[in-house]
């Protein structure tokens, strides 16, 4: 018996479902996509690398512009950043001292996809989801 998801038109055509070095399912190909979730997963790396698109900015203004993050979530998370390539620290030669931080060019070369998630979620986001959710319940079923 053969159920479909609804995704079977969804699929590219870089692959006809045998090997190929591009399919989905090879086992490297996933690798690299964990690696690429994990240097960009955590609950505040997205929007501390969106804020920095803006520019080098200082510690203390980054977290006033994350607000509600900690101290030490934000330093933690920079560290993260920093490690993985995405984020450069550069301390400042002012007293007191102060520490500004910048995006990479790793991390420059994931505007155009900051700009697809920008359009998934003027399209998806929120605001359509808060619409659908005031549908009638069985509504759109049809």
């Amino acid at each position: 018996m053969k159920f479909e998801t609804g995704m079977e038109n969804n699929t590219s055509d870089m692959c006809d479902g045998g090997e190929c070095e591009s399919c989905p399912t090879d086992p490297n190909v996933l690798i690299e996509f964990k690696h690429a979730i994990h240097a960009l997963g955590g609950k505040w790396k997205l929007e501390i690398l969106f804020t920095l698109m803006n520019g080098g900015v200082r510690f203390g203004a980054l977290r006033r512009a994350l607000a509600p993050i900690t101290q030490h979530m934000l330093t933690a998370q920079l560290r993260e950043l920093e490690r993985d390539g995405l984020v450069a620290r550069k301390v400042l030669a002012e007293k007191p001292l102060q520490v500004e931080y910048e995006l990479t060019d790793s991390a420059w070369s994931l505007t155009p996809a900051f700009r697809e998630l920008l359009a998934w979620s003027k399209t998806f986001g929120p605001r359509r989801h808060a619409a659908a959710s005031e549908m009638p319940i069985g509504a759109g079923l049809a």
